[in-house]
C-alpha cells in the first residue's frame, strides 16, 4: 500500500510544516506503588506510593506528537491558575511546543485525570475538572486571539474532550476564520458537537462516539456517508480500536487494518491517529495512505506501555509492514 520511497517523500516533509493544535488541554498524572495490605477503614487496598509522573494529555498530547515528529507545534486552550497548569506548560515548552496561545483563568481549575497504579493494574482514577462550556469572555478570548494567527499554519486540529472549549460558539467561529485563509482543519471530535463541525477537512470520530450520535444506525456504510454529506466533510474515518478504521471520501469505503503486535495500553491511541493523518495529509499523502500511516502508528504506540507519542523512528519501524 505504501513503498518505502513514497513514505520517504512525506516523512521527509514533516519538519517543515506549521500545526496549531486547539483544543482541551489536560495533565495525566500516575501515582505508582505497591499494594500489600487492606485498608483497616474501609475494604479497599492501601497504595504506598512510590513515584508520581506526569504527563501531557488532551490537546496537549496531541501537540506532542506533532512535536515529537519534528513538526513546529503550538497548542490553544486554557489552564487554570494553579500548579497543575504550570507543570503543563513547562512541559510543553521542554517538548519545543509553543504555549503562547494558552491562557490561564481563575474560575476554573486546570483539567488534572489521575491514575493510581499498582502490579500494572489501575486501581482507580480520579477526574478533577470542570466541563461547562466556556463563558462568553473566554470565548471571545480565544477567536479573538487567533483571528491574526490561523494564518500562520499549515493545518489546524480541533482536538475535543468536552471540556467547554470548543462549543457552539467557538467551533463554527474557528472553523471559518480557517476557511478565509485556505487551512484545513482535522477534527477529533465528542458526540456532542458533531454537527457543528460543518466543512472540515476530516471529521474523525470512534465508533462508540458515532453509534451515541447516531443510535438508530442499521445500515452501516449508507449512513456514514449520509451523515459525510450532511456535515459537507471532505473525510470521514471512523476508528475501531482492533478493528482498524473505516475510511469515507469521495464515494468510497476503505477499511483500514491496524498493525499492534502485543498492545498493552491503548490510551492516547486517537491522539495519534488524529496527528499523523493531519501530517500525513498536508504534506501529500492521499487520504489512504493518511490513513494507513496513522492507523499502523497508533497501533505501534499501543505497544508501549503508558501514553507514549509516536516518533520518526517508530514510524520508519512501521514503514517494514507496508512496503
Amino acid at each position: 500500500m505504501l513503498s518505502q520511497n513514497r513514505f520517504d517523500v512525506i516523512s521527509n516533509l514533516f519538519s517543515d510544516k506549521k500545526i496549531l493544535v486547539i483544543g482541551d488541554l489536560m495533565l495525566d498524572r500516575y501515582y505508582y506503588g505497591k499494594t500489600e495490605r487492606m485498608s483497616p477503614e474501609a475494604p479497599v487496598p492501601v497504595v504506598d506510593v512510590d513515584k508520581i509522573v506526569n504527563s501531557l494529555g488532551g490537546a496537549a498530547n496531541v501537540g506532542l506528537n506533532l512535536s515529537t515528529l519534528g513538526v513546529k507545534t503550538t497548542v490553544c486552550g486554557y489552564i487554570g491558575e494553579d500548579e497543575e497548569g504550570e507543570i503543563l506548560k513547562e512541559k510543553l515548552e521542554n517538548n519545543d511546543i509553543s504555549t503562547k496561545l494558552i491562557f490561564t483563568d481563575n474560575n476554573r481549575p486546570t483539567t488534572v485525570k489521575s491514575r493510581i497504579i499498582s502490579k500494572d493494574h489501575q486501581i482507580v482514577r480520579m477526574d478533577r475538572e470542570i466541563s461547562d462550556d466556556f463563558s462568553e469572555k473566554l470565548n471571545n478570548t480565544i477567536t479573538e486571539s487567533l483571528s491574526s494567527y490561523v494564518s500562520k499554519f499549515d493545518a489546524i486540529i480541533m482536538q475535543d474532550y468536552n471540556k467547554g472549549l470548543l462549543n457552539s460558539f467557538t467551533i463554527p467561529k474557528l472553523i471559518d476564520m480557517a476557511k478565509g485563509v485556505d487551512v484545513p482543519v482535522y477534527v477529533d471530535p465528542k458526540h456532542k458537537n458533531f454537527d457543528l463541525y460543518i466543512g472540515v477537512r476530516l471529521f474523525k470520530p470512534n465508533i462508540s462516539e458515532f453509534r451515541n450520535f447516531l443510535p438508530e444506525m442499521a445500515q452501516f456504510e449508507k449512513e456514514s456517508f449520509s451523515f459525510l454529506r450532511q456535515i459537507k466533510s471532505a473525510i470521514l474515518m471512523i476508528t475501531k480500536g482492533a478493528d482498524g478504521s473505516s475510511l469515507f471520501y469521495n464515494n468510497e469505503h476503505f477499511s483500514i487494518p491496524t498493525k499492534a503486535q502485543n498492545v498493552h495500553d491503548v490510551s492516547g491511541a486517537g491522539d495519534t491517529v488524529i496527528s499523523v493523518f493531519c501530517l500525513s495529509d498536508i504534506c501529500g499523502a492521499s487520504p489512504k495512505e493518511s490513513a494507513y500511516l496513522s492507523n499502523f502508528a497508533a497501533g505501534r504506540v499501543c505497544e508501549e506501555v503508558g501514553v507514549v507519542p509516536i516518533s520518526l523512528s517508530m514510524l520508519n519501524e512501521i514503514s517494514n509492514y507496508i512496503n
